[in-house]
């Protein structure tokens, strides 16, 4: 069964929060998959990947691009798994379609957007309501604090 974490956003963007969460699980030796809704995101976030730390990148590519199968982390918009990842990230409200081909999913969500917050909400409950493992996590400061 596949865990799943909420992870409520508060003091830092989800750009500042994903490179370390990215980095912590190529260091379990697992690949991922960074699913968002919109092509525009994704093409943000491959930008970034590239450049958020001066001495070091994620290594990444978007799901259209050649060799997608042997990223380590892949970011797309699709349902599917074609990395052959153990974690899913989940950003801007994407849906988790299927979760039994991976170790863990995360939900990311910015806890500043009330409309946004609501909607975190309804897919735990959507998530919940499978039977997976759930945990919410809340920011502090720099770091995480398990809630539940």
């Amino acid at each position: 069964m596949t865990d799943v974490w909420f992870y409520h956003l508060e003091h830092t963007s989800l750009e500042q929060a994903l490179p370390e969460l990215l980095d912590k699980t190529l260091a379990r030796g697992w690949k991922a998959l960074v699913r968002a809704t919109e092509r525009a995101r994704l093409d943000q976030l491959d930008g970034w990947l590239w450049t958020y730390r001066d001495e070091a990148f994620l290594p990444h590519g978007l799901n259209d691009e050649p060799y997608a199968d042997r990223q380590p982390v892949l970011l797309t918009t699709e349902f599917g798994n074609p990395n052959g990842a153990e974690a899913l990230f989940l950003v801007d409200g994407a849906e988790a379609g299927d979760l039994a081909p991976y170790v863990r999913c995360m939900v990311l969500f910015d806890g500043r957007d009330e409309g946004i917050v609501a909607a975190a909400r309804a897919q735990w409950s959507r998530i919940k309501a499978t039977g997976a493992e759930m945990s919410y996590w809340r920011q502090e400061g720099r770091g995480w604090r398990k809630q539940s």
